[in-house]
């Protein structure tokens, strides 16, 4: 690849932020749900995600995803259902992804620029079962407020069967050897309840400053 190609491509990147920061700016509180693409219709997780795209239509947020099938078109499929506006920040991949249920869907190349914009206007995020796309959404967003490079968004793991592994290894290997602290671990929330995952965050945005840093202790 030539300079002038890369040159090139920092205004692609730059095209990438500034549509983001403009569709995104104005739209109000949002609650993000990150999960499978490859769930369907009737298995037990979509129609959890559905339930919660419903939940936070019903508290008045706008539901965000990464725009494409599975637990993504779940919550989004819920939104609307429920007359909220629902919002798809879509990657683009070699196999297009579709999502019937968008009011507003964005297009990105850059996996980073997506993350800044998820991360960005996000009020709180539930992470669902699934994939190393969903891994690598969750560890980006604890590690970047683990090092305080964001401000705190509670951040809800929905299903605690599928993520009680990883909570123990998180205690058993990186605490236990000291590569993060025992208070990382209050960055994140375990639920089995849909309605008590958007619940959770709904009542963060609602509190005072004061409530909501209480919430959470990462001093050690």
């Amino acid at each position: 690849m030539g300079r002038n190609e890369d040159t090139w491509r920092v205004f692609k990147i730059i095209s990438e932020f500034v549509e983001g920061f403009e569709k995104l700016s104005k739209v109000g509180p949002s609650i993000t749900i990150f999960g499978s693409a490859r769930v369907k219709e009737g298995e037990p997780l979509y129609e959890a995600a559905r339930k919660m795209g419903q939940e936070i239509a019903k508290s008045g947020f706008n539901v965000v995803t990464g725009g494409g099938p599975g637990v993504m078109e779940a919550a989004s499929r819920g939104g609307k259902d429920a007359g909220g506006r629902t919002i798809g920040l879509n990657i683009k991949l070699p196999k297009e992804q579709g999502n019937p249920f968008l009011d507003i869907r964005i297009d990105f190349n850059y996996f980073f620029a997506r993350k800044v914009m998820f991360k960005k206007y996000s009020n709180g995020i539930i992470i669902c079962p699934g994939g190393f796309g969903t891994m690598d959404e969750m560890f980006e967003v604890l590690t970047l407020i683990q090092t305080r490079k964001t401000r705190w968004t509670p951040v809800v793991l929905y299903n605690s069967k599928y993520w009680n592994d990883l909570i123990e290894f998180f205690k058993t290997h990186m605490v236990a050897n000291g590569y993060i602290g025992k208070s990382d671990l209050n960055l994140i929330k375990l639920s089995d309840d849909p309605k008590e995952a958007v619940k959770f965050i709904v009542d963060v945005y609602k509190s005072s400053e004061e409530a909501r840093t209480s919430l959470i202790d990462l001093e050690e």
